[in-house]
């Protein structure tokens, strides 16, 4: 099983030093992937419930610097050579697509191909209305928009045709180094989300969930697929873990699960920040020396 990180771009891990030592330290002791996530906007007294804790809040504070994940991994890819980088999640439907498609083509030449794209429809009521997007049929808005991003990436001049977006005869330019596609990887603990993982993405992104509930999950991806005449195994699966122990691993991978993600907040302080990744790896990558 692979194992990824997801501790850049918010609090501590939005400044550029420790971005520097985090992706460094990272590729250095063996971590597959360096995950970031996004929030645009994020206000004082939400209304809308988190759907990944308990209690329905979520724990970064509203004021905390929470970096754009696209820039924030770019900075990343220019400190490292080898380590894979993935958006845990862009959240689609609140940006235009054809802008998207260009912004992560771009970090996938400029990282040598080494980018995948998590995507996700949201949970904030409060930022979708903040940036003039209807939260309505916003699952519906990013499956258009993937559609659309892939003609853009395989297709010189592209055309499309759809409810939430058009063009005609353009050209977007570069293109992903990857025969003119990106791995798509769905993230969200829903129905819905393991549905589109299974009918639309190369992967899916489950994130801080419990142990015990990984084999639900994967069930219901499982019959996704099958529902659907796809291979199960065709998909990565990808989980961030509310409550894991390196001893679970090996049942998490015959299970199916492809990448664990481990999930932090780095310390404020560089050479802090290499020895945080470090006992990190020693914990989840070599736990048995």
């Amino acid at each position: 099983m692979r194992v990824g990180l997801h501790a850049l771009g918010i609090g501590d891990g939005a400044r550029p030093e420790v971005i520097r030592a985090v992706a460094t330290a990272a590729e250095a002791y063996g971590f597959a992937r360096l995950w970031c996530g996004e929030h645009v906007v994020l206000v004082d007294a939400p209304a809308s419930r988190y759907p990944y804790s308990a209690d329905g809040r979520i724990a970064v504070p509203a004021d905390a610097d929470w970096l754009d994940p696209l820039l924030a991994l770019t900075f990343a890819a220019a400190v490292t050579s080898r380590i894979e980088l993935a958006s845990g999640v862009l959240l689609l439907p609140e940006h235009h697509p054809v802008l998207v498609a260009k912004q992560v083509a771009t970090l996938d030449v400029l990282c040598a191909g080494r980018f995948s794209l998590g995507v996700g429809v949201g949970w904030s009521a409060e930022e979708f209305a903040a940036l003039g997007v209807p939260f309505a049929q916003r699952g519906r808005r990013a499956e258009e928009y993937l559609d659309a991003m892939r003609a853009l990436w395989s297709e010189d001049p592209a055309s499309f045709a759809g409810e939430f977006i058009r063009f005609d005869a353009i050209r977007v330019n570069p293109k992903p180094l990857r025969g003119g596609r990106l791995p798509v990887v769905v993230g969200g603990n829903s129905k819905a989300a393991l549905r589109r993982a299974a009918t639309l993405a190369d992967g899916w992104y489950g994130f801080n969930v419990p142990v015990a509930d990984v084999p639900v999950h994967l069930a219901v991806l499982a019959d996704e697929c099958a529902r659907h005449g796809r291979a199960f195994d065709e998909l990565t699966v990808a989980v961030a873990l509310s409550d894991g122990l390196p001893e679970h691993l090996p049942a998490l991978a015959a299970a199916g699960v492809t990448d664990l993600v481990v999930v932090g907040a780095p310390p404020p302080h560089p050479d802090a920040a290499t020895a945080w990744v470090a006992e990190l790896a020693g914990t989840w990558i070599h736990p048995e020396q």
